[in-house]
């Protein structure tokens, strides 16, 4: 299938089955919101490790993870990190993960790529697998990187979501969250991990709460068993796998089928005023609300300024803008004249910031896109 003929309804909630480079090549320009990956780790296993009993770590030793080399991985990994820009829209982002051992390459090929670094976030792991062999620390985290795709991109950030998320204090980019296990951990036929790295639900939940909206696409190529795709159908949005491997695929889809949405109403998210859209102190005289020669005070009423035609208030022989009058009348630097000014109404005095909030009404006016 060419790039021209990959339509959205061919790929939007699908598993695509293929490799993830040239999979990636049918993808149309600009199509999706937001790339989470977790490629492969080149972990550079040269034998089993053993627990002291002399038991086998269940690790990673499948072929997929195997590389002849760093030119090698590095090559492959500029290759999809290449796609992924290429199909992002112009303010999407990418999260990616990854240990020591391949997360310093990959951070080194996005910033070479074009991609606009925005945090790096650690995921310190609640049970992390003990060192066995006593010779280094025990690896308790792994890293993840949080880019834009290019430096102009206002890419999404559901600050004020993530605020409430975390009991109204700010999100830290050291997010602590167990490894997958119980019964979240996918089986084989065989009561085996049906895969060796399988990412907790928690982990995605807190990445596409944070960068994206209900109704977003996310775009994983290494979909493995779908944790991505279950959270993005949860929360509202849509996914598109890449995945050749038949048993991850098929484990995927039978996991995604069975995933409840949640309801519209569940799924709003908190805003901040950043998010709003903007409307200048003029609308308010465009749409009659306020009309020219008004008087706007200030919360005690024994401040009065008068509204000039131009939408800027009169005040002591000096005129200016709602905030600068604001601003000037108290002495200070900067002032927020919505808050700051009020009007008369039947109820007392309002702020003027209500009535920015029935003009966006009006106006049909939502979020900043």
């Amino acid at each position: 299938m060419s790039v021209s003929k990959c339509r959205r309804a061919e790929f939007v909630d699908h598993i695509l089955s293929g490799d993830c480079i040239d999979t990636l090549q049918k993808l149309p320009n600009s199509s999706v919101d937001l790339v989470f990956a977790d490629p492969p780790y080149n972990l550079q296993l040269s034998r089993n490790l053993l627990r002291p009993n002399n038991t086998r770590v269940d690790g990673v030793h499948q072929d997929w993870d195997k590389f002849s080399g760093f030119a090698a991985y590095d090559a492959f990994c500029r290759a999809w990190l290449s796609e992924c820009r290429r199909v992002l829209k112009p303010n999407g982002a990418i999260w990616l993960i990854g240990s020591y051992h391949n997360i310093f390459r990959l951070g080194c090929a996005l910033q070479d790529l074009g991609y606009w670094m925005l945090n790096d976030v650690i995921w310190r792991k609640t049970n992390p697998m003990p060192n066995f062999r006593g010779r280094r620390f025990t690896n308790a985290h792994e890293t993840l990187i949080w880019a834009a795709r290019d430096e102009r991109s206002r890419y999404k950030f559901n600050y004020e979501a993530l605020k409430a998320f975390n009991d109204d204090v700010q999100m830290r980019s050291d997010w602590l969250i167990p490894i997958c296990s119980g019964p979240e951990r996918l089986k084989d036929q065989g009561g085996r991990k049906a895969h060796p790295t399988q990412k907790p639900e928690a982990l995605l939940y807190r990445v596409i709460l944070a960068s994206t909206e209900p109704g977003d696409i996310v775009l994983d190529p290494f979909f493995g068993t779908g944790t991505t795709g279950a959270v993005a159908r949860k929360l509202g949005r849509h996914f598109v796998g890449i995945e050749r491997d038949d048993d991850y695929r098929r484990a995927a889809e039978e996991r995604i089928a069975s995933v409840e949405r949640m309801t519209d109403q569940d799924l709003k998210l908190m805003r901040g005023r950043r998010a709003e859209a903007r409307v200048p102190f003029g609308t308010l005289i465009d749409l009659g609300m306020i009309k020219p020669g008004a008087t706007l005070f200030n919360a005690g009423a024994t401040l009065k300024a008068q509204v000039r035609a131009d939408g800027t208030l009169a005040l002591a022989g000096e005129q200016g803008s709602i905030h600068k009058m604001g601003a000037r009348i108290q002495g200070r630097p900067a002032c927020n004249g919505w808050t700051f000014w009020h009007v008369k109404t039947p109820d007392g005095l309002q702020p003027i910031d209500v009535l920015r909030e029935e003009a966006r009404k009006q106006l049909g006016l939502s979020l900043i896109s």
